[in-house]
């Protein structure tokens, strides 16, 4: 199967003529990945639980020259989930890219004090989501020929701890997904691959970067010195749904300024 190296204007990493679904993109990662998506050409929908922020968002995506609507999503939720899908190809008949990103931790402590309901709602968040997502989309996505499927683990899922063990077991499951979905459907030219990132500063690590002996510790064992930026995490995740990325399949980026080196 031959697949073109560039976009329709030439360019091998714009996302000209694509649609791509980002959950979770009101803030942090994800919102950085709508932007760049958005920047390099794509028309991008932007998904979060709450409809006010996802408008808000859009708003502004379009306001910069970019093309975004907002459908809101709680992940944890099946129907939900069907209907962001088909809402967007209601709206624009296609989807070239969907970016699993939107995720929870509810749980901090050992595995033993882990309760079962806890247990159910990372899984369901974390891993199930993204195989809903992916029972949903990719069929939509082969019938064009082909596109990408993202999901946005952590570097939690290749190291133990004691207080997050929980989400990096979902995390590391993601990893298992993305391997299973990019042989699933390699040959429908669709690529499945995960990005871990390190320790980012967003709302959802406020906990550990705000807490200054954690945070001089992390940068202490970094090589590079710092912490993640969402906007160093964005331009990858746009990177692996462009013409530039059309023979990788089945990864783990690991993107962490060094930590999982040392």
């Amino acid at each position: 199967m031959s697949t073109p190296a560039t976009s329709p204007n030439g360019n091998p990493f714009s996302l000209e003529g694509q649609v791509a679904i980002v959950t979770g993109s009101t803030k942090g990662i994800g919102l950085s990945i709508a932007e760049h998506m958005a920047a390099m050409g794509a028309k991008v929908v932007v998904s979060s639980r709450k409809a006010d922020a996802c408008d808000e968002k859009a708003a502004a995506i379009r306001q910069a020259g970019g093309d975004a609507i907002a459908i809101p999503c709680n992940i944890s939720r099946k129907d939900e989930c069907e209907n962001l899908v088909a809402k967007t190809l209601e709206k624009w008949g296609r989807i070239d890219s969907f970016v699993c990103n939107a995720a929870v931790n509810p749980v901090y402590g050992p595995l033993e004090t882990l309760q079962d309901e806890a247990f159910d709602k990372v899984m369901t968040s974390n891993v199930q989501s993204a195989i809903w997502f992916a029972n949903l989309a990719l069929p939509h996505i082969a019938e064009q020929g082909g596109g990408s499927f993202i999901i946005i683990s952590s570097i939690g899922g290749l190291k133990g701890s004691n207080t997050l063990g929980m989400y990096g077991i979902s995390k590391a499951a993601d990893f298992g997904v993305a391997r299973a979905l990019a042989v699933e459907w390699g040959p429908k030219n669709i690529r499945v691959n995960a990005i871990a990132p390190g320790l980012v500063v967003t709302d959802f690590a406020r906990a550990l970067w705000e807490n200054p002996k954690l945070r001089a510790d992390r940068e202490e064992r970094t090589p590079l010195r710092r912490l993640g930026e969402p906007r160093e995490i964005g331009g990858i995740a746009a990177f692996l749904a462009s013409p530039a990325a059309t023979f990788v399949t089945g990864q783990v980026i690991v993107a962490d300024g060094g930590t999982t080196i040392v």
